[in-house]
């Protein structure tokens, strides 16, 4: 229903379809998303008799790896480009289609679309855009961040300019980076920034490293994910054109699994009796799971009623701390109680495959002991874990709010019992493992666990008794 004859934006843009890149976000590789994008570009083609490129990762040619590369010109240079020998299209016939134009498709890492709000003109704009993008004003005066494409434009509607802005890789040069880079510019020239817009889903960890800026650069204490994207918000002013709702923006939250029916969601009541039932799972690996992350919150709480008391005034600096490392533990300890029940449901699945030819055997011998390593990484992952708690919960036994010893000490014996309970399980499913090298390697390196558990256990009961 695009008519590209007739079309006018402030956007560059070469087709109906502009660019269409697919992009790994869950359980999928790059090379995957690359398979995508040549299927999808030959499907176009055949079925729409358009011309298509391939970009980024799928790319066929470096010249072609770039999008601005591909798009230069645009719509309009379009006719005299298809003539040209080195733009023939990657799928398709290099034929104007004056409707349609052209499409590019390809695979890359998420790209966020992110405005800058000025009050100024599209040509102010454009200059601060300059300053920063990465290609600058040309090869001889590039821009100050990296992976990052920006122009200038004014939007009618909203009566200001905006400096709008790709980030390729948000691991780089992150969001907050690219705001303070265009503040900086609109100070010097006396040019008044009214917050910033995001296009389309973000990602959880492109809001979060922003927030750990904003709490380092301001000396903040923040510990609920909620809390600091409320931040960031707040200090990019991501709510000042539309609201800006999380649920619906933050594109993990939007593809993440259904939790209902989890061991974790149950009531304690209900874990409890589901352990106790005539079933193989839940067992003895949930519920050291299950331990370790009260006894991570225990640490957590610890640190809590000691931080902000008048009279541990001078801890404060200590308990900021120490008090992340557990509350960033009981989360990853929760998903644990469910991944040991998984872990086992793969081997008893290998159990079900049929076994009636040689080479029906053969799958499900090994699927048998696939399932049975992947059911000792699941709590070899747990004991690591839960180790890496010690040494903050020596620290808090030195500091912590004497009132709460009676919790350090409960917090040592449950993690001390979550790595018990990690090494007897990786024991018991290392026994059918016929792999003899992963076996010794693994069994030296569970008893190593144990025996550190048991030494930082003793130690922290220890130092709890000498302040009782």
């Amino acid at each position: 229903m695009i008519d590209m004859s007739k079309h006018k934006g402030e956007h560059p843009r070469m087709g109906a379809l502009d660019v269409c890149p697919f992009i790994p976000v869950r359980n999928v590789t790059m090379a995957e998303c690359v398979s995508c994008a040549n299927t999808f570009a030959e499907k176009l083609s055949n079925e729409l008799h358009v011309p298509v490129y391939l970009y980024a990762e799928a790319a066929l040619t470096e010249s072609r790896r770039a999008l601005p590369s591909v798009r230069a010109g645009e719509y309009e240079a379009l006719p005299t480009k298809l003539q040209n020998p080195e733009w023939k299209p990657d799928f398709g016939e290099a034929v104007f289609i004056p409707s349609w134009g052209a499409t590019v498709t390809g695979a890359r890492k998420f790209l966020i679309a992110y405005n800058i709000n000025l009050l100024t003109t599209k040509e102010l704009a454009h200059r601060i855009a300059l300053n920063v993008r990465e290609g600058g004003r040309g090869k001889d005066q590039p821009g100050r961040l990296k992976k990052v494409q920006a122009i200038g434009w004014y939007l009618q509607e909203e009566n200001l300019a905006q400096v709008s802005a790709n980030l390729l890789d948000y691991e780089i040069t992150p969001l907050h980076m690219v705001y303070e880079e265009t503040r900086k510019d609109a100070k010097e020239l006396n040019l008044p920034i009214l917050g910033s817009q995001l296009v389309g889903l973000v990602p959880l960890q492109a809001l979060l490293a922003s927030a750990e800026y904003y709490i380092k650069e301001e000396n903040l204490f923040i510990l609920e994910e909620e809390h600091k994207i409320r931040l960031v918000i707040n200090r990019l002013g991501l709510d000042s054109l539309a609201p800006f709702e999380p649920r619906k923006r933050i594109i993990e939250y939007l593809v993440q699994d259904d939790l209902s029916g989890t061991l974790i969601t149950q009531t304690l009541k209900g874990f409890v009796h589901s352990v106790g039932a005539r079933t193989a799972t839940p067992g003895g690996g949930s519920v050291s799971a299950a331990v370790s992350a009260m006894g991570a919150a225990l640490g957590c709480m610890v640190g809590q009623m000691t931080y902000g008391k008048r009279q541990f005034e001078s801890l404060d600096g200590v308990m900021r701390e120490l008090i992340p490392s557990f509350h960033h533990a009981v989360d990853q300890l929760l998903t644990i109680v469910d991944s040991d029940s998984n872990a086992f449901g793969s081997y008893m699945a290998a159990l079900k495959l049929p076994k009636q030819t040689e080479e029906e055997q053969r799958i499900r011998f090994q699927a048998l002991q696939n399932g049975l390593k992947e059911a000792v990484g699941v709590p070899l992952s747990l004991a690591e874990k839960i180790n890496t708690l010690w040494k903050p919960l020596l620290e808090l036994s030195k500091h912590g709010n004497p009132s709460c010893i009676s919790d350090l000490q409960v917090a040592a014996k449950a993690l001390e019992t979550g790595v018990f309970g990690a090494y007897f399980n990786v024991l018991i499913n290392l026994r059918d493992i016929k792999d003899e090298e992963f076996k010794s390697q693994t069994q030296k390196k569970v008893s190593q666990l144990l025996d550190e558990a048991k030494k930082s256990a003793q130690s922290v009961l220890l130092l709890c008794e000498g302040r009782s």
